[in-house]
């Protein structure tokens, strides 16, 4: 079979065309006709074998095919242009400071942070792992360059929304002993907390009783109270420790938004190349694209 090696200038169009919602806009961005942008797309139907678009309205949509090229064209060029700056070292060279919450710092990023800081040894990566009002207020005060956070309604001039994750009532595998009658326990973050304010919403809306079992400044605190039997909380799937499972019949809880927060429009490239490839992490790892 032949090997079919797909054309990264190509996907950089497929890629931007989507992102900016118009491939007219990419056109431009790069500096090419219409023509040959829609001329490139034609290509990677072909290189794929299955049609990547459809029509929606006015605007084109991704076909299931296309979204899965998608989320692997974003790998590809992130991985691209980390190689390239990469051999350029030295013009990539400064600080960047970064702002996570707690659910990705521990795992989620913390091997794509080890490869960035390896292929730039002259770049500096401090990273501040906080919660939502820390990360926003850092990033407007410009004490952090990029921050990974829940999307509280409080955007920032320069964010960039990429998902909605569903949230999950999270108790430990084996279940909660809750007697009847009793109110059901919960262990949540310590007020102001998004999943907190968005379980009590939801048990109150069902007339459900609850009570604050455990309090917690931390994450790992909250799922080491869960693990133990002490209540359950609120969360996403991400980084779900093991010991720990989804809880049915409950009430159903809303989604929440991921936003990357950035300090400055036009970033230094370090900061660039970074939010790229957190971006690029995100949706491999919580198959986003």
């Amino acid at each position: 079979m032949r090997r079919i090696v797909l054309d990264l200038d190509v996907l950089r169009g497929f890629v931007l065309g989507i992102e900016l919602g118009s491939f007219a806009k990419a056109a431009h961005r790069l500096g090419r006709s219409t023509s040959a942008i829609s001329a490139q797309l034609k290509k990677l139907e072909e290189q794929a074998g299955t049609p990547v678009l459809r029509k929606s309205g006015r605007g084109m949509a991704l076909t299931p095919g296309g979204e899965v090229l998608f989320g692997y064209a974003k790998r590809l060029l992130a991985l691209n242009d980390e190689a390239v700056a990469a051999v350029r070292d030295d013009e990539l060279q400064g600080c960047v400071r970064l702002g996570l919450q707690e659910d990705f710092g521990a795992h989620l990023l913390a091997g794509t942070l080890g490869l960035f800081a390896r292929a730039h040894p002259r770049i500096q990566v401090e990273v501040r792992v906080a919660r939502n009002a820390e990360l926003l207020e850092g990033v407007g005060s410009g004490r952090l360059d990029l921050a990974l956070a829940w999307d509280s309604g409080n955007r920032t001039p320069h964010s960039q929304y990429i998902a909605e994750l569903p949230m999950y009532w999270i108790g430990r595998k084996t279940g909660v002993a809750i007697d009847a009658g009793e109110r059901l326990p919960l262990a949540a973050f310590e007020a102001p907390c998004l999943m907190r304010s968005a379980a009590i919403d939801a048990l109150d809306r069902a007339a459900i009783p609850w009570r604050l079992a455990f309090t917690s400044p931390s994450l790992s605190g909250i799922w080491a109270a869960v693990g133990a039997g002490l209540g359950i909380t609120v969360r996403t799937k991400v980084e779900l420790p093991a010991d720990l499972a989804v809880v049915e019949g409950l009430p159903e809880l809303p989604a929440i938004g991921l936003v990357l927060h950035r300090a400055e429009s036009e970033p230094a490239a370090p900061v660039k190349q970074l939010a790229a490839i957190i971006l690029a992490e995100v949706h491999d790892r919580l198959a986003l694209g």
